[in-house]
């Protein structure tokens, strides 16, 4: 399962809560230029709006190719979910301080699938946090890397 897009912004910015798996409504220029890797989330979010779930601001480039008939770039898509998960994803959205971000668009049985994450916002402190973390991991593993060499 490949990612076609990945939202690298959204778990620097949220800590993800829960994930949920959507189908997206695409038009057939849309998911020939999603084949082609031209698009970014990393501003995208989702809103449920009258019982539907909503994705904003997924810019997937116009198709090369393509028509006058070709689809707009930053156009709200609809999202596929069963009822339950929209009134959950409700619920969890409604949350002061949580936020609905696409974590990534794939591929599934040749449809194009968004997995969206639930997100409440991190403070800069807690973004510090995962640096040093990082940081120290990866000092870590080149200790360890180095030790190894040496024997």
């Amino acid at each position: 399962m490949a990612d076609i897009l990945s939202n690298s912004k959204a778990r620097r910015d949220y800590h993800i809560l829960e994930t949920f798996e959507a189908g997206i409504v695409l038009r057939g220029t849309e998911v020939k230029s999603l084949r082609a890797g031209k698009g970014q989330i990393s501003d995208a979010f989702a809103r449920v709006e009258k019982d539907e779930v909503w994705l904003h601001n997924a810019h997937i480039d116009e198709y090369t190719h393509g028509n006058r008939e070709n689809h707009q770039p930053k156009v709200k898509r609809k999202l596929l979910l069963n009822r339950k998960e929209i009134a959950k994803l409700f619920s969890l959205a409604s949350i002061k301080g949580n936020a609905l971000v696409p974590l990534s668009f794939y591929w599934k049985n040749n449809k194009v699938k968004v997995k969206l994450g639930v997100g409440s916002g991190k403070a800069h402190h807690d973004k510090r946090d995962d640096l040093k973390k990082r940081t120290a991991e990866r000092e870590m593993k080149r200790a360890m890397m180095k030790n190894l060499k040496g024997r």
